[in-house]
């Protein structure tokens, strides 16, 4: 029974166009990447490059970051696919939700560094031009989740408590009883939206730390990094879908760590290395003949 005030979920996240489908998680990811584009389109401008650049780069960084997130998902979650009752098949079945965004961000940073490379542009000028516009569409691409009632917390009674149905992948459809009615599992945390938010507010203060400091290039994808991750870290604690352990922790938790860990050494590097620039001796740059 849904709570006055409880988050409702949806029954369907697949239409159909005639024989064409039409899945909610698909169009959620297809939305952030415009917003992204966008966005970095008007950051990369406000830095004096070429706005029109950034589609070149995207040509390659997204389809890279989508292959990413796919094989991420796939080697850290295997028994889906290859263990007992799994079908290797569906590890190619994108369009039922499973994108590993430390493998999107990954790859994807290869395709836009070779993006960049035969584009002109600076890699480092346009990273910290695409950070606010990259997790923005992370926090829209999270409610592709919303739709396929996925990736939810622990039970709760909480006023924003989110209702899940049980689900079927294969058709996108809430699973129905004898009387037609959409069964409904339980109320749980909603971390896709409590991600979502927090993705916002990374965001946002994107935005206003590059406004506001003198940053060097890098060092605002690198807050990036550490902003996505610390919020990553308690919502992933907070997740009770099937994961592998390490250490008694979830496997994804340990990835946050490491990449906090190396988003903090990139941003503390990238200030050095500027100062140990800016300070150095001019005419040490010149080589006697």
């Amino acid at each position: 029974m849904l709570l006055p005030t409880e988050i409702p979920s949806p029954t369907q996240g697949v239409w159909y166009l005639g024989p064409v489908p039409l899945r909610a998680y698909a169009l959620c990811i297809l939305a952030g990447i415009l917003v992204a584009v966008w966005l970095t389109q008007r950051r990369l401008a406000a830095r004096g490059g070429d706005p029109e650049r950034v589609i070149d780069v995207a040509m390659w960084a997204v389809p890279f970051g989508i292959v990413g997130g796919r094989l991420y998902h796939v080697i850290s979650s295997p028994q889906a696919y290859f263990g007992e009752g799994g079908n290797p098949v569906d590890a190619l079945k994108i369009w039922n939700g499973g994108l590993g965004i430390w493998g999107a961000v990954a790859l994807g940073a290869l395709g836009a560094w070779i993006g960049c490379r035969r584009s002109g542009v600076s890699y480092l000028d346009f990273a910290d031009a695409l950070a606010p516009g990259l997790i923005i569409a992370q926090a829209i691409g999270r409610w592709g989740n919303w739709f396929n009632n996925e990736l939810y917390g622990g039970p709760t009674d909480l006023p924003w408590a989110l209702q899940i149905h049980e689900w079927d992948a294969t058709t996108g459809k809430a699973v129905r009883d004898a009387g037609g009615q959409a069964v409904v599992l339980g109320s749980y945390h909603p971390t896709f939206l409590y991600e979502s938010l927090w993705c916002l507010g990374v965001a946002a203060l994107l935005v206003w730390a590059d406004r506001r400091f003198r940053l060097r290039p890098g060092q605002v994808f690198a807050l990036y990094v550490m902003g996505y991750t610390l919020g990553r870290v308690w919502i992933e604690m907070m997740r009770v879908d099937q994961a592998n352990h390490v250490l008694g922790l979830r496997l994804n938790v340990w990835t946050s760590l490491l990449v906090f860990a190396f988003g903090l050494a990139w941003f503390v590097l990238a200030r050095r290395q500027s100062r140990s620039v800016s300070t150095a001796d001019p005419m040490e740059s010149h080589t006697s003949e």
